[in-house]
């Protein structure tokens, strides 16, 4: 493969990336200084300016976060660091005359503890070539970023809350200032992302700070209970700091002053614990009521202050099966789910686990866990965002028959495949027997097509209408995409009323 190499001025110097299968590609590009050192903790600061030209042929790091996590390849492991504010861009070589392409900004998921935009999977050429500039984002996980410690703020050692929108705030700022370089529409942002990223995704609509920084949202299958107030950060902060060998007031000076690996363990234990005292809200995520963030994102849209722009938001049909196998977060088995259920008054628990008959069956409570993760955040963002700003809503239910045979199904992150274009490349090929190529690679277009048209009219083309009240469209992408209304409406009620209690 024959490559050149290309280079661009952004704001804070030049950059050298190169060209390949018809796209421009530029990885790792800092959009902030690294927050190591005394900027542990703290909000990201503008990106220094650099003499010379910066090379941005390779990934750099990734975010800290339990190695297994890292992997990239066969036997190959990104390495980890602090020093991991960066995005990636890939551009079209040849964009034609039609004008400045519209940005596509992802956010990767991993539950807000893992993951990294160097993940294969996430490459965006595909994406680039059908007309868009595709950036990829790295933010600050687990307890650097995404658990609120700033309850354990001092003024020897300020922290402060929300360190993971922050970075994506200053990304999207990167963005507006510096696409145009690459050939892109600052003025016509796309943010999108996946399960934690999808959370990410809505929560920003929230974010004051966040206005005019993107026109359109995509949201693919957001997580439930990953919001909460002050109160709730604080009590997680506590559990951390003992966790971690230290008294609440000398929690910062332990903090700042642990190493990555000593955090991560922490977490884990605060993580375990979490499942079983059920405050009201996931370890890691925002915490709303601050001045960044001032609303629950949920309530915000409902009241019409979330920013009215357009948006996409879905699940999948299998959602919980990928938690029977991996990441056992969900609860997908009877105890945990009678654990989730405990603090719910008989009534309410009965109606939900009636609605999926033949409970406590395997099959229905990986049903039950996938709904109450993901399908909940889903139909209630729907309904609030959908009263006030265009609201489209899918349901991803293809999979090919080697899912099916594995009892993965139409799983948690498969649409991921349909949207980066997996089942056209070599690996995607093994996934699918001979007999499926065809419909993998229609369904594919058919989603891309959709996602693209959105991010350049904030329509997703023709036969998806709005999702509203009295209606509820939801597009099921599967062999043959088909509009239905309403689909599972007794698993929807079911679940309406249900908080996750705090004991």
């Amino acid at each position: 493969m024959h490559e050149r190499t290309i280079r661009v001025t952004v704001d804070s110097g030049v950059i050298e990336g190169f060209t390949a299968d018809g796209v421009h590609r530029w990885r790792s590009v800092p959009y902030a200084r690294p927050p190591v050192g005394p900027l542990r903790l703290r909000a990201p600061q503008p990106v220094q300016p650099w003499p010379g030209v910066r090379y941005c042929h390779g990934f750099t790091y990734c975010a800290p976060q339990e190695r297994k996590y890292t992997l990239l390849g066969l036997g190959k492991f990104q390495p980890m660091s602090e020093d991991c504010l960066t995005l990636n861009v890939v551009a079209p070589e040849n964009p034609g005359n039609d004008g400045p392409l519209p940005v596509m900004f992802f956010i990767h998921g991993g539950g807000y503890i893992l993951g990294s935009s160097a993940t294969p999977i996430y490459d965006g050429g595909s994406m680039a070539r059908r007309g868009c500039v595709y950036v990829s984002v790295n933010y600050r996980l687990g307890a650097l970023g995404c658990l609120d410690l700033s309850a354990l703020s001092t003024p020897e050692h300020p922290i402060e809350d929300n360190l993971f929108l922050r970075d994506l705030i200053m990304a999207l700022r990167w963005v507006r200032d510096n696409a145009a370089v690459f050939g892109g529409d600052p003025d016509n942002v796309t943010i999108f992302g996946e399960s934690a990223g999808a959370h990410a995704v809505a929560t920003l609509l929230a974010v004051p700070e966040a206005k005019g920084l993107f026109q359109r949202a995509i949201s693919e299958s957001p997580a439930s209970g990953m919001a909460g107030p002050p109160n709730v950060a604080a009590a997680f902060a506590d559990d951390f700091v003992r966790e971690l060998g230290a008294t609440p007031e000398h929690g910062a000076a332990a903090v700042m002053n642990a190493r990555p690996a000593q955090l991560i363990d922490a977490l884990n234990a605060v993580m375990r614990l979490g499942m079983t005292e059920m405050r009201g809200a996931f370890p890691v995520g925002p915490t709303y009521g601050t001045t960044l963030l001032p609303h629950d994102p949920l309530q915000a849209m409902r009241d019409g202050t979330a920013h009215r722009v357009p948006l996409i938001v879905g699940t999948n049909r299998d959602e919980g099966r990928l938690f029977t196998r991996f990441l056992q977060l969900l609860p997908t088995t009877e105890p945990a789910i009678e654990l989730l259920l405990a603090d719910s008054d008989v009534e309410l628990k009965e109606r939900i686990t009636k609605a999926y008959p033949g409970y406590p069956s395997p099959s229905a409570c990986i049903r039950l866990g996938g709904d109450f993760a993901f399908g909940t955040a889903a139909w209630q963002i729907a309904a609030a965002h959908g009263q006030h700003a265009p609201t489209y809503v899918y349901r991803y239910d293809y999979a090919p028959r080697t899912f099916h045979l594995s009892g993965l199904g139409a799983t948690h992150a498969t649409e991921l495949l349909a949207v980066f274009d997996v089942y056209r490349t070599r690996f995607g090929s093994l996934m699918t027997a001979v007999a499926d190529r065809r419909s993998a690679r229609r369904v594919s277009n058919d989603v891309q097509n959709r996602w693209r048209s959105f991010s350049r009219t904030g329509s997703p083309g023709d036969r998806w209408p709005r999702y509203t009240a009295d209606q509820r469209a939801v597009m099921v992408f599967d062999r043959h995409s088909h509009l239905e209304y309403d689909p599972n409406a007794d698993r929807r009620r079911a679940w309406e009323g249900f908080t996750l209690a705090a004991n």
